[in-house]
């Protein structure tokens, strides 16, 4: 069983970080590759409407810089992307979405034998599919809104409001509220993916959405952090542009739960549970909506944490005392001390790039 700290546990907390600090000194020079390019439709929502300085890649970079790693962007979009990951150390993953976050790039990963900080294929696929994520936490006996599935065909309208969610991505990229019935049909018109792609329609549970951070630390422990409160100022729900905020409008708060004991235990424990149940490791996100009478409902789980020093993950970092820098060496230190993927496949080589190969084959 995985050994969780809360943020009470002061002195495991500290030392715990004083390791981690010491063996970042000892790494200088660790060859990351930092994972990062518009492949899903939320990475090129960030790509395209959040400045430099307020996306993850930007502080990821500033952290490996603190850190003395040997680092560079490597973009999956790029024809010789394959070939560079091999070069180094560890892959830090800012990849959101389809690829980047469902278990396909850390398939890659373990095929290339390159560590990779976060959960594996397994987990990374269950938390990225929000169906197949639910069935998960009803299972786990984790509560979670009622909800149905719509491919193709009539719709059903219970007579309450419902969330249409596409199935995959994050950031609320193609998500709505829905209070009549009769904007049903272009709201899963335009979170489909396609004729027969599967959309998610969920009840529309009102409260206090929240987000509650874990990390794994130096010697397989796990600090739970404080749970985060978050409410959109501007919008019926914590919507893209809330999160995005590309013009610092403040269109988003971000406070401290101030939680009952019981209701905070619940929330802790179902976040235990899915980390747990799930198989996550490295890092995690895992959002909640709290009700009025106090009833905690899990709505999602990110195993790929947005980590711009502004991110609710790293302000839930930092009330337990770890800065964005010791984040960042958490989930390489994990990476690189997890026991390597080894079965017997054939080493990758590339006899050249594949320009070369391009070259060699035209007219």
């Amino acid at each position: 069983m995985t050994r969780f700290l809360n943020p009470s546990s002061d002195v495991a907390l500290q030392k715990a970080a004083e390791e981690l600090r010491e063996w970042g000194q000892s790494r200088y020079g660790l060859g990351v590759a930092l994972v990062y390019g518009p492949v899903s439709a939320e990475d090129r929502l960030y790509h395209s409407k959040c400045p430099v300085e307020q996306r993850s890649v930007t502080a990821l970079a500033g952290a490996l810089e603190e850190i003395g790693a040997r680092w560079r962007v490597l973009n999956p979009c790029e024809p010789d992307f394959v070939a560079e990951l091999v070069e180094y150390d560890v892959a830090l993953s800012n990849l959101h979405g389809p690829y980047g976050e469902d278990g396909r790039l850390q398939g890659l990963l373990d095929y290339l034998r390159v560590p990779y900080c976060g959960s594996g294929v397994g987990a990374s696929a269950v938390a990225a599919d929000k169906i197949l994520c639910k069935r998960v936490m009803l299972t786990l006996g984790v509560p979670t809104p009622g909800w149905y599935v719509w491919s193709s065909g009539a719709v059903t309208w219970s007579g309450r409001p419902v969330m249409v969610k596409p199935p995959f991505g994050g950031s609320s990229v193609g998500m709505s509220l829905v209070r009549d019935p009769a904007d049903l049909p272009a709201a899963l018109t335009g979170a489909g993916g396609g004729e027969g792609s599967e959309v998610l329609v969920e009840e529309y549970v009102m409260g206090t959405p929240m987000t509650v951070g874990l990390l794994e630390l130096p010697g397989g422990s796990v600090v739970v952090f404080p749970p985060l409160a978050t409410e959109a100022a501007e919008a019926d729900f914590y919507d893209a542009d809330a999160k995005l905020d590309v013009a610092s409008r403040s269109a988003a708060t971000v406070r401290a739960a101030e939680l009952e004991p019981e209701v905070l235990d619940r929330v802790t424990g179902h976040t235990r549970t899915l980390w747990d149940g799930l198989g996550l490791r490295g890092s995690a996100r895992i959002d909640f909506i709290l009700t009025e009478d106090g009833d905690p409902y899990a709505l999602e789980v990110n195993s790929t944490p947005g980590m711009s020093r502004d991110s609710n993950f790293a302000v839930g970092a930092a009330m337990v005392g770890l800065t964005h820098t010791d984040v960042v060496l958490a989930m390489l230190h994990e990476a690189v001390a997890r026991p390597p993927y080894d079965v017997p496949l054939p080493t990758p080589a590339f006899a050249g790039t594949t320009r070369a190969r391009e070259a060699a084959v035209s007219p």
